[in-house]
């Protein structure tokens, strides 16, 4: 009996898996370790986040190099058949494979981080988590109008950022150029409307315009780009049925609809307040008077 326990104990086989499951043991106590005492005083989220995320995958990369290094003695002769099933596995997880290297491009490539907006794959939303497949995002719009959540969560794959466009809405600048159209009748005083229009753009997105210019300013640094404007500005078109106003203006990312309602009711309140100098326009129907028609009646 004592002669079995001790080909048990000391059986190469028994040594190597016990020697995995120890060395995986100490490798994730260790990450663990680091994780709560080194990556959780960086003050910053987003590293913070980061920081975790590439520990877990350095994790998993040691616990696979340790078993490689513990087994590497019987490897040699099943070269070739690790390889055919290789390229078997690798054929079949194409696009796990994609969706990791998708990731590793997201965490290196800046390509977004974690509560920033983006539009993936036609999925518009706030990006909740990253995880080494999929992205998480709290979707808006569809059934709910503007950029407000609907409640739904989605999963996009990370291969994503391989096949298709990806539209970061608060990026290196987190700013958006939005606009509103106001029609006014002809004959209104098209100089004062302009003055209006001007002054409540300047007094409600105007606090955005010098930090706007500073971070487009860096981003003429980092890219080629032409200078923009990040001024409110007032443009006017004449159509068939009305003069149309259009205010142009920077907005946050996330309070695009909150800045649309106000200025609305400020120039609504303010028009009214003219007394009929200026007035909106609506759609208008012009009805033609039906030509008289002489008919004779033969006997």
């Amino acid at each position: 009996m004592e002669d079995q326990i001790k080909q048990i104990l000391f059986n190469p086989t028994v040594g190597k898996i016990s020697t995995v499951f120890i060395g995986i043991a100490i490798i994730w106590l260790l990450m663990k370790a680091i994780q709560k005492n080194l990556f959780s005083k960086l003050k910053d989220n987003d590293n913070r986040y980061r920081a975790k995320k590439i520990g877990s995958f350095i994790g998993y990369v040691l616990t696979i190099i340790l078993i490689t290094i513990v087994y590497s003695d019987k490897l040699g002769g099943l070269t070739v058949a690790f390889g055919v099933a290789g390229a078997g596995i690798a054929f079949a997880l194409q696009e796990v494979i994609a969706s990791f290297a998708g990731w590793l491009a997201i965490m290196f490539g800046e390509f977004y981080k974690t509560g920033d907006r983006v539009q993936l794959g036609g999925i518009k939303g706030d990006v909740m988590d990253i995880g080494v497949l999929r992205t998480t995002i709290m979707e808006t719009g569809q059934w709910v109008d503007g950029d407000l959540y609907n409640g739904r969560i989605v999963l996009v794959a990370n291969s994503f950022v391989f096949k298709e466009p990806v539209f970061n809405y608060s990026g290196d600048f987190p700013f958006l150029w939005d606009e509103i159209k106001i029609p006014i009748q002809y004959g209104s005083n098209y100089d004062k409307a302009k003055a209006i229009l001007l002054e409540i753009g300047e007094d409600i997105t105007g606090v955005l315009t010098q930090h706007s210019k500073e971070k487009w300013n860096e981003l003429q640094n980092k890219y080629r780009l032409e200078n923009a404007q990040t001024e409110p500005m007032v443009s006017l078109v004449a159509n068939d049925n009305w003069v149309e106003f259009t205010l142009r203006y920077v907005v946050d990312f996330k309070q695009r609809r909150s800045t649309k309602n106000e200025l609305f009711t400020r120039i609504l309140k303010a028009i009214e307040a003219t007394n009929g100098e200026i007035k909106f326009a609506s759609a208008t129907f012009q009805l033609v008077e039906v030509p008289k028609i002489k008919v004779e009646i033969e006997p």
